[in-house]
């Protein structure tokens, strides 16, 4: 099995790639951070890739497959965990969401998902490849407070994951996403503040933040599991939003 991980060179995505590498798959790291691409294991392969540049990505992808035959495994986990209010009664200079931001969280958050799964399932079509999708989604896909962007761009990927997994299942390709509640990532603690990781906590039933490698867990039994399809499967400890 030849699996590409998006935003791969770090946290969550490093976590995923090193879970299947360990269940026996060849892993491919795509990433924009050169230097985590530096510091990969020896047995990851890594490229240098936005994921949001359509051409750049078509490019990459038809080098993976180049070098390894084929791709079985998508996981769609680049994203980047954006926080910004509709409305910030504290900045009387601009109180509204700014455009910019927003249009550049969904990039980075939804407008990857596709741009990466149009250039993999190109090459698993002509290749007649029984392959799988995993995109990575979030609880805020649910609708969390001051996330606009974020929440609407994982809500999207939620909604992409079910109608692919409609379109794409005629050709032997599942689509699933696996959405995590709070993880105790550096980028977990890097967007949240200490009060509100504890009320988190508090209403959290098991009662602490997930784990990377729980969600790498679920990204594997959705790729091993030849019957789920246009699952979003939660991982979130019973908190819901």
């Amino acid at each position: 099995m030849v699996a590409l991980v998006t935003g791969g060179g770090k946290g969550l995505g490093l976590v995923i790639a090193e879970h299947l590498l360990s269940n026996g798959a060849t892993v491919v790291v795509v990433d924009r951070d050169r230097d985590a691409l530096d510091a990969l294991p020896t047995s990851v392969f890594g490229k240098c890739l936005d994921v949001t540049q359509p051409e750049e990505a078509r490019t990459v992808v038809a080098s993976v497959v180049k070098e390894h035959g084929r791709i079985d495994v998508l996981v769609n986990n680049a994203g980047v965990i954006y926080n910004e209010p509709l409305v910030n009664i504290m900045k009387p200079e601009g109180i509204m969401h700014d455009y910019g931001r927003f249009r550049e969280a969904v990039t980075v958050n939804l407008d990857s998902v596709f741009i990466m799964t149009c250039a993999v399932v190109e090459q698993m079509v002509l290749l007649r490849t029984k392959g799988v999708i995993v995109n990575i989604s979030s609880i805020s896909a649910c609708g969390n407070e001051g996330q606009t962007a974020y929440a609407a761009a994982k809500a999207g990927v939620n909604a992409m994951t079910v109608t692919w997994s409609k379109e794409l299942g005629r050709c032997g390709i599942r689509c699933n996403a696996v959405a995590p509640g709070f993880i105790g990532t550096e980028s977990t603690h890097q967007a949240l503040s200490v009060d509100s990781i504890k009320h988190i906590l508090q209403n959290t039933p098991l009662g602490r933040l997930g784990k990377a490698q729980e969600v790498a867990q679920a990204v594997a039994t959705v790729i091993e599991n030849e019957f789920i399809n246009g699952v979003i499967l939660d991982v979130n400890g019973g908190l819901v939003i």
